[in-house]
């Protein structure tokens, strides 16, 4: 649940500069396991004017802001389109969550048209980016113990497998529980996860670390496996809708 109002949330979105071709909510909210103290990671695209990119100065591609409203903190990031259609076709499977969150905050045809096209970027090697990650937020969990990297190491595996297998991109850890092979401790590290942002996991190690070898080595088989095609087939279409919104100002 997300801990402050559809108001605020607009509000922050209707103060930036430039105009928004989407935001929604990622983070532990969008994965399913927010704690109470959670803060609210606003994710999106902003559309800079032409004048913005054919002059001498650099442009402004990523734009970050964070600040505390009613006792809870707010962080949005936006990229501008030009900047995120690229991350989509570097097999970027962070920001393909961000566009296809069903948290939306802020919407309209062109965010539309981007959902659309995100079937047409999906890869194989998208595996990739869910084993990175997954290694990264484990390596944190052994240097922490705290439950938050832990949980994120699953759900990146999870999500992962899950694309491999379906070509769907879904980053909600409790619908993943269904998905074969999701340790059945997990509903209580998702319980335990509510009470405190970073918070201990109470775990036995040696279990934890024999299932997350296990769902690595069904990321690799689920690849193997995969109908994904090797690379992007959006590309024309993306780069006509990248043209068309910057002449459309």
């Amino acid at each position: 649940m997300i801990e402050i109002s559809a108001a605020d949330l607009g509000s922050v979105v209707a103060e930036q500069p430039d105009p928004l071709v989407f935001a929604t909510v990622s983070g532990a909210h969008l994965y399913g396991f927010p704690s109470r103290d959670s803060d609210v990671d606003l994710r999106g695209v902003h559309l800079l004017p032409v004048r913005d990119l054919v002059g001498l100065r650099e442009p402004e591609e990523t734009r970050s802001r964070m600040e505390v409203r009613d006792g809870v903190e707010t962080d949005l990031v936006t990229h501008d389109l030009r900047k995120f259609v690229r991350l989509l076709l570097r097999r970027n499977g962070y920001v393909l969550e961000q566009l296809l969150s069903p948290l939306v905050v802020h919407t309209g045809a062109l965010h539309e048209e981007l959902a659309v096209l995100a079937p047409g970027v999906l890869t194989s090697h998208h595996a990739h980016h869910y084993r990175g990650f997954a290694a990264t937020q484990w390596k944190l969990f052994g240097r922490t113990g705290e439950l938050k990297p832990l949980l994120y190491t699953f759900r990146v595996l999870l999500t992962g497998i899950h694309l491999m297998r379906t070509g769907e991109v879904q980053a909600h850890l409790p619908t993943l529980l269904d998905e074969a092979g999701a340790p059945g401790y997990l509903p209580e590290l998702i319980a335990a996860k509510r009470e405190a942002e970073h918070g201990g996991a109470d775990v036995d190690h040696a279990r934890v670390a024999a299932d997350v070898e296990r769902l690595h080595t069904a990321l690799d088989e689920a690849q193997e496996a995969s109908d994904l095609p090797d690379a992007p087939v959006a590309y024309d279409a993306l780069h006509d809708l990248v043209v068309r919104a910057r002449l459309q100002g």
